[in-house]
């Protein structure tokens, strides 16, 4: 029987850990910290708000028990990503896949998360990013989606594709592996930017956000060596719907609540990556208005209202330059 690791059994590890498992024909064995809420449901109850674990999913609270497979899937909070990477440094990991479920760049340094698992990982490991829109809710009523796997190693990538591809999950080869990262990671800032639209009710504007935002996040790209043609991808444009407009996302709905003075209380990956967006665009002189805008209002308290209107009363430009 096929066996595949997990570590971190959030909302969205959970369900590619059950995907897995259910669509793949693997056994599962899954990892998280023993104190964490997330794994201590799991470890009682079996089943978190969005499902239940299968007979061939085995929890695990030690990590050197999920190193014993071959590819191990890692979604976790990327800000903790790098704390993970030494702490698996430590294992002789040899041989060993990893695909990177987690959407977010490393603050302050707007790091990715491939390059901080090697800059940490000083081994013959084999990395893989999984990128694109799906949210959990939708997944598990059986609405099929749309991904993107990228790597720098042609066979890494053409390897999981076959092993993880579905008729729930239709899996694409990427071809920017820089692009990807960073147009996923960026689509949770757009995504803050979004829910505020809806918490002051300028629905009408987000039809310009989302014609606006990739040619802000494709500079950005451009800047770290990737394609700027990638914003419009899977990864970032692709992603808009479950970011920008579902009431499932975490980005969006923080963004909403906090137009509307409300606190979320959950993470929203987005918050920790503006913060490293805005440290490279003000360093590197990158334009990027809705970035600057955005952090304005989520960390130097701005008003609102009139830092979102002022993306938009800019000087006259054309449309494309």
């Amino acid at each position: 029987m096929k066996r595949l690791s997990l570590i971190g059994c959030g909302r969205w590890g959970t369900f590619l850990g059950w995907y897995a498992a259910n669509y793949c024909g693997f056994d599962v064995d899954m990892y998280d910290i023993p104190t964490s809420p997330n794994f201590l449901e799991l470890r009682d109850t079996r089943k978190n708000p969005y499902l239940t674990l299968s007979d061939n999913m085995t929890l695990h609270d030690n990590l050197s028990a999920v190193l014993k497979n071959d590819i191990i899937i890692v979604s976790i909070g990327c800000q903790y990503f790098r704390g993970l990477c030494k702490e698996l440094s430590a294992y002789d990991l040899t041989g060993k896949t990893f695909l990177l479920a987690m959407k977010g760049l490393e603050e302050p340094g707007a790091q990715i998360m491939h390059a901080i698992m090697k800059e940490e990982i000083k081994q013959d490991i084999h990395v893989a990013v999984l990128a694109g829109p799906g949210h959990v809710q939708d997944y598990m009523k059986g609405v099929p989606s749309c991904a993107v796997i990228d790597s720098d190693e042609e066979d890494v990538k053409d390897r999981l594709i076959k092993l993880l591809q579905s008729d729930l999950i239709r899996l694409y080869y990427g071809a920017d592996l820089m692009g990807n990262q960073i147009g996923a990671a960026m689509k949770n800032v757009i995504g803050i930017a979004a829910g505020i639209l809806d918490g002051l009710e300028w629905y009408g504007l987000k039809g310009a956000l989302m014609a606006r935002a990739p040619i802000e996040v494709g500079r950005f790209i451009k800047h770290f060596g990737g394609n700027p043609m990638t914003a419009y991808g899977l990864a970032h444009l692709g992603d808009y719907e479950a970011t920008l407009f579902s009431k499932h996302s975490h980005n969006r709905t923080f963004g909403e609540k906090f137009a509307r003075g409300e606190d979320f209380g959950k993470l929203a990956e987005g918050v920790p990556t503006l913060k490293a967006v805005k440290q490279i665009a003000d360093a590197e002189n990158i334009d990027m208005p809705i970035c600057q805008a955005l952090y304005k209002a989520v960390y130097e308290k701005a008003d609102i209202k009139q830092t979102i209107r002022s993306i938009f009363e800019r000087d006259l430009k054309k449309e494309f330059y």
